[in-house]
């Protein structure tokens, strides 16, 4: 009989529908509910990208049945069999949620991942931190992957979604070492540097790995989806970005969203309806590249640190 190896598969969650919007920010801001005008913001945005169908929580289900799949297929052990749980920051699943389905499978040993390339403390920290906390108190021996900003299938995944950007705006007259590719992630707030943390530097690696896998020179990094707090967080931000790109005449843009994995809210309203506008505005032509979602090469890419924490253990 094959040993059965958890995997807790991490994202911060989504809600599963419109009516869902309030109690998954409540939780957001540790128990205070948005005002009834910040809901009926988020709501909008939400309406914006979803038109009354609610598509945004199979992306992360899609991933944790294509990364079971790809473990199992590329499986280098005969006797273990990986199944993986989902574990959601925000919303059901929680985190806790997904341990405690593993021991009730009777798991002992597992293996914790963020859908996310980058570490922070504020970010992936808080996922071990809770994950690590349930698995002691449930028995689970659980081994952690704190980064893989670097993995070579992520940056050849990456890099390919790149290429095939700028082939179609080459296709469209566009001369592509003109064409200014934009790498850009969730904004934390500021005080993450004086705390020495890795996650911009990261996000810097990312970028360059993936411009230096495609040729192109014409890039910068830049910020997005900040939170509405009265503490600084990390710039310029996109919108800004833009209005600056413009000034100097730049006219066609490609987003590289490298810290996001899957199409959410930050991808599909914060780029393709808020920053595109603005661009439109601005009379720039703006693409994005499509997201990872299920990839293979990512899939597989996550597969290979898994198997790299399962040998530690």
């Amino acid at each position: 009989m094959n040993t059965k190896i958890g995997v807790l598969v991490m994202s911060y969650g989504t809600p599963q529908s419109l009516d869902q919007i309030e109690p998954y920010y409540t939780h957001i801001r540790r128990g205070n509910p948005p005002t009834a005008e910040q809901l009926k913001e988020l709501k909008d945005r939400y309406e914006a990208i979803v038109g009354g169908v609610f598509p945004l929580r199979a992306n992360t289900d899609n991933q944790v049945v294509a990364l079971q799949d790809t473990l199992n297929r590329l499986n280098p052990y005969g006797d273990k069999e990986f199944v993986c749980y989902q574990g959601l920051k925000h919303a059901s699943p929680f985190i806790e949620d997904g341990v405690e389905a593993m021991a009730g499978d009777g798991i002992k040993k597992a293996v914790g991942i963020v859908l996310a390339p980058h570490y922070s403390v504020m970010s992936i920290g808080g996922y071990i931190k809770r994950a690590e906390a349930k698995a002691a108190e449930a028995g689970i021996a659980m081994e952690f992957i704190r980064s893989y900003h670097l993995h070579p299938k992520l940056i050849e995944a990456l890099a390919a979604r790149v290429s095939k950007k700028l082939d179609l705006f080459e296709e469209a007259g566009a001369e592509r070492s003109k064409v200014r590719v934009l790498f850009s992630a969730h904004s934390l707030p500021q005080k993450i540097l004086e705390m020495g943390d890795p996650y911009q530097d990261q996000l810097m690696e990312t970028s360059r790995a993936v411009a230096e896998a495609t040729g192109v020179n014409s890039w910068q990094f830049t910020w997005q989806s900040a939170g509405r707090t009265a503490e600084p967080w990390l710039g310029p931000d996109i919108l800004d970005t833009l209005r600056s790109l413009s000034q100097e005449q730049v006219e066609d843009v490609l987003v590289t969203p490298v810290g996001f994995v899957s199409d959410h809210l930050e991808v599909l309203y914060d780029l393709d309806i808020e920053a595109k506008g603005i661009a439109k505005e601005l009379d720039m032509r703006l693409e994005r590249i499509d997201s990872l979602n299920t990839d293979p090469l990512y899939m597989e890419a996550l597969s290979d640190l898994v198997f790299q924490a399962e040998e530690k253990e």
